[in-house]
């Protein structure tokens, strides 16, 4: 029997996760009080029973107590019970955004103001989420990037990466990423701006690439860069760090940046220990 709970902040996409593992052949129970899931628990694994995959999903909408729930799971988990605990995250920014696009009311915005509602709400899950086995940041994935996160970790069954890494190029005149961790400016690198046959074209076609790595200064940036990053990952592991965007800026985000963020892509992707995605903001 392979029980899992499913719980996290307001808007970081639980729902969406008990819909997906119910789709990937999960049994779903969704707010079952707390005081009420050992007893499930026993049910649910009677000799005979069918089922073999569950998904609870508990939601602080509920009226939970947190401090409770996070009591039971680590007795039932003492008790050598085979209980798994994915925590759905996004940043603040996220998730205030989240909640004014669809105006809808933070379950904890007493006085209806969103950011105290999520919070409180932080606050109130703090401990959950310290002991959970996943915790899975939504702030910029994509649906399908989500689906295929879980897929692997509860389909497949590989090694939980619990570090997602955002390789994001983008250009200063737009401004610097809001949820950037570490910003490095390509600037100093000569720019295929302004060169006519490559002008219209971007990082990802072969001409630019070629051009800009054929600089000793863009190679020796990306060796030290790497260097840096693969030094600060396994320490942002041992922080909890589940979530690290690395921006690379240029002028306009279409040519050095979004070429420095591909080479760094192509070294890293198959590192192991982190999951990866590249994402280029500013490119036409």
């Amino acid at each position: 029997m392979r029980f899992v709970i499913v719980t996290g902040m307001s808007g970081g996409g639980k729902s969406t996760a008990l819909k997906m593992m119910e789709d990937a052949g999960f049994y779903c129970v969704d707010n079952l009080p707390v005081s009420l899931i050992e007893t499930f628990m026993d049910l649910i694994a009677t000799p005979g029973s069918e089922i073999t995959k569950v998904v609870l999903g508990l939601d602080v909408r509920a009226d939970q107590s947190f401090e409770q729930a996070t009591k039971i799971i680590q007795e039932l988990k003492s008790k050598g019970q085979n209980l798994e605990v994915l925590f759905m995250d996004a940043s603040e920014e996220a998730l205030i955004k989240r909640y004014k696009e669809t105006r809808r009311v933070h379950p904890l915005a007493q006085d209806g103001r969103v950011e105290d509602g999520v919070r409180r709400e932080k606050q109130v899950l703090e401990q959950i989420r310290k002991n959970a086995d996943y915790v899975i940041d939504t702030s910029n994935l994509l649906t399908r990037e989500l689906k295929s996160e879980l897929h692997r970790i509860f389909v497949q069954n590989e090694e939980y990466n619990s570090l997602m890494i955002t390789l994001l190029s983008f250009g200063f005149k737009n401004g610097i990423p809001s949820d950037a961790d570490l910003v490095f400016d390509v600037r100093f690198l000569p720019n295929p701006f302004y060169l006519e046959e490559l002008k219209a074209k971007t990082g990802n076609d072969k001409e630019v690439r070629d051009y800009v790595m054929s600089f000793q200064e863009s190679v020796e940036f990306l060796d030290k860069l790497e260097d840096m990053v693969q030094f600060l990952i396994p320490n942002y592991i041992k922080e909890g760090k589940n979530r690290l965007v690395i921006a690379i800026g240029c002028t306009g985000g279409q040519h050095r940046s979004v070429t420095l963020a591909n080479e760094l892509y192509e070294k890293m992707k198959n590192k192991g220990g982190y999951g990866i995605k590249l994402s280029h903001r500013d490119t036409r």
